[in-house]
């Protein structure tokens, strides 16, 4: 069995779990200092600006952030993908199509299923990107899955 090859970034907890502690926690602080000092009554927006923030924090990191998995690591033939202490294994053969986007933050690869697994039909992580200075530079990471996902396909078509 090949060894496993972690393809996923380490950074997810951070951006998972206490980017959003920190983004909530600071609206609860100015939410409840505007509220002790009485600048609600000069001004509703104190009130509405913070809840407008959560909410649309909220959204945002449930389409951007929560959807990733924990981890992904690269098994040869088969990818394995952690998320929430489950763990599931999936072939290169079952993949239909390996998407990137690497201008956003965290970047993210989405990886389309032929047939919908434990996670669902797409399954989204973001992975190690190294340092480059080059804003267009392609990870190798998309790259490399890719062109063993085709030649997964090909095989699989044979």
């Amino acid at each position: 069995m090949p060894a496993m090859k972690k393809i996923s970034s380490n950074s997810l907890v951070f951006t998972k779990k206490v980017f959003p502690i920190l983004w909530f926690g600071f609206l609860a602080v100015f939410l409840g200092v505007a509220i002790a000092g009485g600048a609600y009554q000069e001004d509703i927006v104190f009130l509405l600006g913070p809840c407008a923030m959560a909410v649309f924090g909220f959204f945002l990191m449930k389409k951007l952030i929560w959807e990733l998995v924990d981890e992904v690591h690269d098994c040869g033939d088969t990818l394995l993908v952690r998320n929430r202490g489950e763990e599931e294994r999936v072939a290169l053969s079952n993949i239909m199509n390996v998407s990137a986007s690497m201008n956003m933050r965290p970047p993210r690869i989405t990886l389309r299923l032929a047939k919908p697994g434990k996670f669902g039909s797409e399954i989204s992580f973001s992975p190690v990107t190294p340092f480059t200075l080059n804003p267009f530079a392609r990870n190798p990471v998309v790259d490399d899955l890719i062109v063993r996902v085709d030649e997964a396909r090909v095989r699989r078509a044979r």
